[in-house]
């Protein structure tokens, strides 16, 4: 697609239309990510042994506070590159995305050694026993490497979802999967290199390396309307604030997803069979990321369309585009959540043989999408007030459902019903999330419009 045409689909291209056109591919991206967490957890299972099923399960939490320290810097630049995008500022476009780029790789570094450094006391916390230890830092070690890749990675991703350019992020992140999916066995079976858990970690590992390696070559290229070159990093306190303020509720969705699984963990340990419900529920969160991939995929097309409208002040193209993201995270949710009710034994039975885990995997994973359109409503809303200017009441809404409501439940209902008390916080958190989401629809709709109309781009929510 030639740069005048990127341009042509953020500015003039009927909404709808846009975000369609730009969230197919994003989602299919989005999907191919999510392969490497299901064909690991799959081909783990095929090793028949329950405790390297729980190991991964364990390992969910910092595989999620990894991509939420992705996101506050990669959505954050995807949004303010957009708007400077919208108002025709292309080389200040391009200095946010570089700027980001290299202090993302500063990030990553930290993020190896620090990650490599306290991994066994990370993964106590987050709920591994001592029989599930041992297997649990095999795969994270390689989880951590994957950081010096993975965050410029994502930084690049979303530099390419802000110029539209959404179908070379999809080639990288398909190829990747792709790869990992011809390289776990390779690694981890014993007519391989047999390496078992730690395997499909490294085999992860070098698939998400070939990802980065193909969005490098494609800004290295000149193709990009957003050019990522060393003249334009340009770091300063101010312009990492306000990055950061427009990306932590993305971000804060992540960690609250990560601390609320950890808890889950860490409720199921007093229980009967604890290894077997975190097993389970390892399973279950990875297939629920498949639903939130969608969802975000969605977004993913709806955010550089409302961004580039709301920086270029055109009121009635925006507010189009939220009323059909509305319809669509909607829709979409519940679609996942009538074929995950639906097919929830088979699923579960895809990962695991044991009929202990099928049954407590069965039952958690209705209940995690028995609401799940307070996950869509809650989503769309959180991008919405980033892209206008609202990061206080985003930062609210990103820590409302799986923080501020699930957090309460999920420490007393256990202790009081056992495992139906896990199965019965989420969707009492979700009750809640639906009404506070419903009330601020009015309030966000005002203050996109005052934003717009006063060209005030930074927080009055």
């Amino acid at each position: 697609m030639k740069n005048c045409e990127k341009e042509s689909l953020l500015s003039t291209v009927k909404p709808s239309r846009a975000i369609v056109q730009l969230a197919i591919p994003a989602t299919l991206a989005l999907l191919a990510k999510a392969v490497y967490n299901i064909v690991d957890t799959a081909y783990i299972g095929m090793l028949d042994s329950d405790l390297a099923l729980a190991a991964v399960g364990v390992t969910l939490p910092l595989l999620l506070i990894m991509v939420s320290i992705e996101n506050i810097f990669a959505a954050g630049a995807a949004v303010l590159a957009g708007r400077q995008l919208g108002a025709g500022q292309k080389e200040k476009a391009s200095q946010t995305v570089t700027t980001i780029v290299g202090f993302s790789m500063f990030v990553g570094i930290a993020l190896c050694l620090l990650g490599i450094l306290f991994m066994e006391p990370l993964l106590r916390s987050f709920g591994a026993s001592e029989a599930v230890l041992p297997q649990a830092k095999d795969y994270a070690f390689w989880m951590f490497i994957a950081a010096l890749f993975n965050l410029p990675a994502q930084s690049l991703n979303c530099a390419a979802r802000a110029e539209s350019s959404v179908k070379i992020s999809s080639v990288a992140v398909i190829t990747g999967a792709a790869l990992n999916v011809l390289l776990d066995p390779v690694f981890m079976f014993s007519w391989g290199f047999g390496m078992g858990v730690e395997g499909a970690s490294l085999a992860t590992s070098i698939s998400q390396c070939v990802t980065f390696l193909i969005l490098v070559w494609f800004y290295c290229s000149g193709r990009s309307l957003i050019q990522v070159k060393p003249r334009f990093f340009k770091l300063s306190g101010r312009f990492l604030w306000e990055v950061t303020a427009i990306g932590i509720p993305t971000a804060v969705i992540q960690i609250c997803l990560a601390v609320a699984t950890s808890l889950t963990n860490i409720a199921a340990k007093p229980l009967p069979d604890s290894d077997l419900i975190i097993a389970a529920y390892g399973v279950v969160q990875r297939l629920i990321l498949i639903g939130c991939y969608m969802v975000m995929g969605f977004m993913q097309g709806y955010q550089p369309v409302a961004s580039y409208a709301f920086g270029a002040r055109d009121e009635e193209r925006f507010h189009s585009a939220v009323r059909f993201a509305l319809k669509g995270a909607l829709l979409l949710t519940v679609l996942v959540a009538g074929i995950y009710i639906v097919l929830a034994r088979p699923l579960i039975l895809l990962f695991n043989r044991n009929e202990v885990v099928v049954e407590l995997g069965r039952w958690l994973l209705i209940s995690q999408v028995a609401l799940y359109p307070a996950f869509g409503l809650c989503y769309m809303m959180t991008i919405t007030f980033q892209t206008i200017g609202g990061a206080r009441m985003g930062l609210f809404l990103s820590v409302i459902r799986q923080g501020l409501f699930y957090v309460p439940f999920i420490l007393l209902l256990p202790k009081l019903l056992g495992v139906t008390g896990i199965c019965l916080s989420q969707p009492a958190a979700d009750v809640l999330t639906i009404g506070v989401c419903l009330a601020l629809i009015k309030p966000m709709k005002r203050t996109a419009s005052k934003n717009m109309l006063g060209g005030n781009y930074e927080e009055t929510a």
